[in-house]
């Protein structure tokens, strides 16, 4: 699965953007990464969820919100009432995880836990069972374009292990650094999505790197 990230976009035209990958055939994004950062939990500040209720009525590719927000517990329902498909919250941010979980699907959404670079998975693995998502950072969260961090792959081989032995039901998604370069290497660790942005935007048809990224890791997962 690949997820384009719309923070490597032109921020002007945001529903173009996404339509450059929403077409037919291993062209089409399979969900779209939205980047939400309120400039606490990390330094940087994007868009909000008005931004997010415009995308999803200029799109039927699922929505994949991935929010970088200090106190989740509060915010992250109104992402899933909207209509986003997976909402990804921050395991360094969210108080009671596991009630957020459970708050997220109820209100229609699948739950997504991420965990930052330096976040051990270990510490986590029960919490990870009330989720549908697990979505490792292979970069330090808060800005895009930063070098993929290789170390993080070690994360993504135990998750994976996990879920191939029916420990955790959950897809395996990696951020951060994902590019021609990288995906072979997070595609044999066992990433089932990985989310791209300058990889997919800055090329010059974001349609074909998107199928292009999805055959790579094809090849390598067989």
């Amino acid at each position: 699965m690949i997820a384009p990230s719309i923070l490597s976009a032109d921020f002007a035209r945001l529903g173009d953007e996404i339509r450059a990958v929403a077409g037919e055939g291993e062209t089409r994004a399979d969900w779209v990464h939205v980047d939400v950062m309120d400039a606490h939990f990390v330094p940087n500040l994007t868009l909000g969820l008005p931004v997010v209720k415009s995308l999803l009525k200029a799109t039927d590719v699922p929505i994949d919100c991935h929010l970088m927000i200090e106190n989740p517990d509060k915010w992250a329902i109104g992402y899933a009432e909207a209509g986003a498909y997976n909402v990804t919250v921050h395991v360094e941010a969210a108080h009671d995880p596991v009630a957020l979980a459970k708050n997220l699907r109820a209100a229609g959404a699948k739950a997504g836990l991420s965990i930052k670079p330096n976040t051990p998975l270990e510490d986590h693995l029960e919490t990870l069972k009330h989720y549908d998502t697990l979505l490792v950072m292979s970069v330090e969260p808060g800005f895009g374009g930063q070098s993929f961090i290789t170390d993080v792959l070690e994360k993504v081989r135990t998750a994976r292990r996990l879920v191939d032995t029916g420990h955790l039901k959950l897809v395996v998604e990696i951020d951060g650094g994902i590019n021609a370069d990288t995906i072979e290497q997070a595609a044999e660790a066992g990433v089932d999505c990985f989310v791209a942005g300058s990889a997919v935007y800055g090329a010059e048809d974001p349609g074909k790197a998107v199928a292009a990224l999805r055959e790579q890791a094809a090849r390598v997962r067989g």
